[in-house]
């Protein structure tokens, strides 16, 4: 089945910015910008050159820097917005005018304080001018989820008539949910006249949590373009994760035949440069890039891993960048993740021994949150002394397992980087599985 290509539009240095606390200098987005175009993004949404003089030279900087991708400054609905972001863009060798105007009437009537006719005016103006200056301009009505319907259609139609190449449908405060904003994209396609002509994209924020689906289903729908950012930064609760996107694409291909340019195997890199420049640290339980997305501590998920990493595992680490998957020794951990702990650290232990070091693991996990190797030592000097010391069984990064790969494609390996707070086994190819079936009893 031929798979659909989707535009993915970045906009972490320009929505993902304006998170609290996610501010970045010039330099720092420049950064950014070239790692992002390493990740092989369509789109980049440099900034909002009218806001300051920082955010001007942001956007000058990034497309002087960055020539492949699109990169797109956001510019208000009107004359000095539009021109400030046009001189931004000069030295971009495909540039684009993003063009937002609020057309829902609780913004229209309490934050604009305009009619529904003067929007619609203002926004066919507005993209006239941007048209001007630039080919490719982006419209987005701002609350497009809270607007009515009908009259969303007329500003759509309007704006496509003055020149719209694309037309954004922001679910600015997360309102939607996805069948209704599916419905919507559907409906926009039929109502909308001249819409073959542009392309329908999709900015959702996370307010209920459902930014990706609702983004799936505004792909599903017929949107070709997806607004998004790294780690899913942005206003409040944030934006939809590029990550959870591109990896929904690729993992389920048999239910999304959609393609991007995304090179995976960067989104870790990205994901962690992002973190250092705005020191804002990916929750653990993140999807595809948090620290335990690939770190598995209960003993019946680590026998699995051990045995076969499809287990538990629907992509793997390499993937997405991540150096390895870890097995976390802790109190829902068996005797097999142990006993292949004990090898790493230099001692073997037939299977009555491996029970005493258990027993006495046990009783400290149960104590502690994470058993790190000077414990394991500790317990293993207490247990059985230094009689079963073996030269050091480290498990080196190419012997990283490969039994849920065999056959696949290989993957280069990344710097390592994973935060080393507690200890985590890496899983070794070479490991034979203990004949016990303990480690089953633990639940899922």
């Amino acid at each position: 089945m031929d798979s659909t290509r989707i535009t993915i539009f970045d906009t972490t240095l320009r929505d993902g910015e304006q998170s609290p606390g996610c501010s970045m200098n010039v330099q720092e987005k420049v950064r950014l910008a070239r790692q992002l175009d390493k990740l092989g993004v369509d789109v980049i949404e440099a900034g909002f050159p009218i806001a300051s003089d920082g955010d001007y030279a942001a956007v000058q900087a990034v497309a002087a820097a960055v020539p492949r991708p699109v990169i797109a400054a956001l510019a208000r609905a009107t004359k000095h917005d539009i021109e400030r972001a046009a001189q931004a863009l000069r030295a971009a060798v495909r540039p684009r005018i993003h063009v937002v105007l609020a057309t829902s009437d609780i913004h229209l009537q309490h934050k604009l304080r305009i009619s529904r006719q003067q929007c619609l005016e203002q926004a066919r103006d507005s993209v006239r001018l941007a048209r001007t200056f630039c080919d490719d301009v982006e419209f987005s009505p701002e609350d497009a989820t809270r607007t009515d319907p009908e009259f969303l259609f007329q500003v759509l139609e309007a704006v496509v008539e003055a020149g719209a190449t694309t037309l954004n449908i922001p679910d600015t405060v997360g309102y939607t949910v996805p069948a209704e904003f599916g419905a919507l994209i559907t409906n926009i396609r039929q109502r909308v006249k001249g819409i073959e002509k542009v392309i329908i994209s999709t900015h959702c924020h996370n307010d209920l949590g459902l930014a990706v689906a609702n983004s799936l289903a505004a792909v599903a729908a017929g949107a070709r373009q997806v607004e998004c950012t790294i780690n899913g930064i942005g206003e409040r609760a944030g934006n939809a994760s590029l990550e959870e996107i591109v990896m929904t694409f690729r993992v389920r291909a048999d239910h999304y035949a959609y393609d991007t340019a995304i090179l995976t195997e960067q989104l870790y890199p990205t994901s962690q440069m992002l973190e250092e420049i705005t020191g804002i640290a990916v929750q653990p339980n993140k999807a595809i890039i948090g620290r335990n997305a690939f770190a598995h501590e209960a003993g019946i998920h680590q026998d699995g891993m051990l045995k076969n990493p499809l287990t538990y595992e629907i992509m793997t680490p390499r993937s997405v960048g991540v150096p390895d998957s870890k097995l976390v020794l802790g109190k829902h951990s068996g005797r097999h993740a142990l006993s292949l702990r004990c090898e790493q650290l230099g001692y073997r232990f037939d299977r009555r021994e491996i029970d005493e070091v258990y027993r006495r693991f046990v009783v400290l996990a149960d104590e502690i949150k994470h058993v790190h190797d000077h414990h394991i030592l500790e317990l293993i000097r207490e247990a059985a002394g230094e009689a079963h010391r073996i030269p050091p069984g480290r498990v080196e990064a190419g012997q990283l397992v490969a039994a849920a790969a065999a056959g696949a494609e290989d993957h280069k390996l990344f710097p390592a980087g994973i935060p080393a707070e507690f200890s985590a086994v890496p899983l070794s190819a070479n490991h034979e599985a203990l004949p016990e079936q303990e480690d089953y009893l633990w639940g899922v």
